[in-house]
């Protein structure tokens, strides 16, 4: 199925399996903007498929509110860029309450949101903003590539006792997949995956840039070259030791993602190994991030502006090389 429709599966079971569940957001019940909510609220009435006003802060201030209630509210901020509107809410009041109510309260909330970028809709309504949240304590940040993974990955967020960023890329919304169909299925949040094994190089990824990782993988591999592909999955809480054991193997790392490079979740990344493997690595970690410049809404410019397969050979050569055990040139 697609990640679409695996999303909208996990939604469904989790209205059907617990009455705490419910969804809010604009444009969310039928006939709606029929993303992955597309039929929830015929099926299970307005009540728990809840269309909201256009107000961000209203919807995640009545999340956290009907959370502290004991409810499991899934709520949805349609573009990723408008999350601002929402962020001293989730910053302050549910990243901390558990910290500041010494466990006695939490926010379990689940904030589902779409990153539009790579469909030229300008420099507001394009951004991947996942090292915003990265930065809170409290927060939990989930970034999944695949339905199976999809799906997975937002049951275990909508019943985790923690607030959870849940971001999505509309460029995967119609990706097919195998997705296993059993009512609960479920994904542990901080276990990264081995999309691909190799030997040669790691190349870690996130979201739409897993893809882009497994077709550098197969590309180099024609030349010559094993690389590993490892999807994070979740940014927090992070797969240290995964991410750590395949670099360890490899020696050399590239990190890819759709955030901006400049102080993006690749600079942590490549900060962590350097630390953990100083003296181990055979080269720089390499990072291909967007470039830091808003995004252009002229579609052959924004086109410049991500990861892409190209650029993550480039770095993998560039890895090698400065190994001095380069084996493609050109």
């Amino acid at each position: 199925m697609t990640m679409r429709e695996a999303l909208n599966l996990a939604l469904d079971e989790a209205l059907g399996a617990d009455e705490r569940v419910f969804l809010l957001g604009e444009d969310i019940a039928d006939p709606g903007a029929s993303g992955p909510t597309a039929g929830l609220s015929t099926k299970y009435g307005h009540d728990l498929v809840l269309d909201t006003p256009i107000s961000e802060a209203a919807i995640v201030g009545a999340a956290i509110g009907a959370a502290i209630d004991g409810m499991l509210p899934v709520a949805e901020i349609m573009i990723m860029d408008f999350i601002g509107i929402a962020a001293d809410q989730l910053i302050n009041n549910a990243a901390k309450l558990r910290f500041m109510t010494a466990g006695r309260t939490t926010a379990p909330i689940t904030i589902r949101t779409q990153v539009y970028a790579g469909l030229a809709t300008g420099a507001t309504h394009s951004q991947s903003l996942e090292a915003w949240f990265m930065h809170i304590p409290g927060m939990k940040v989930i970034v999944p590539s695949t339905p199976r993974d999809g799906k997975g990955l937002l049951t275990a967020a909508i019943f985790d006792p923690d607030p959870c960023l849940f971001i999505e890329t509309i460029r995967l919304q119609g990706k097919k997949g195998p997705v296993p169909v059993e009512p609960g299925f479920s994904i542990p949040l901080g276990q990264a995956d081995i999309k691909r094994r190799g030997t040669d190089v790691t190349l870690i990824a996130y979201g739409r840039p897993v893809h882009d990782a497994l077709a550098a993988a197969d590309t180099l591999a024609e030349q010559g070259v094993s690389a590993e592909v490892v999807d994070l999955r979740t940014l927090v809480p992070l797969d240290v030791e995964t991410i750590v054991e395949s670099a360890r193997r490899t020696r050399r790392v590239v990190i890819a993602h759709d955030a901006v490079q400049f102080a993006g979740p690749g600079a942590e990344i490549a900060a962590i190994l350097q630390f953990e493997l100083f003296g181990e690595l055979a080269a720089p970690v390499e990072r291909v991030g967007a470039r830091f410049v808003p995004n252009p809404a002229a579609a052959a410019l924004e086109a410049q502006m991500y990861s892409s397969p190209q650029r993550i050979v480039a770095a993998a050569r560039r890895a090698l090389e400065s190994a001095g055990k380069a084996k493609v040139h050109g």
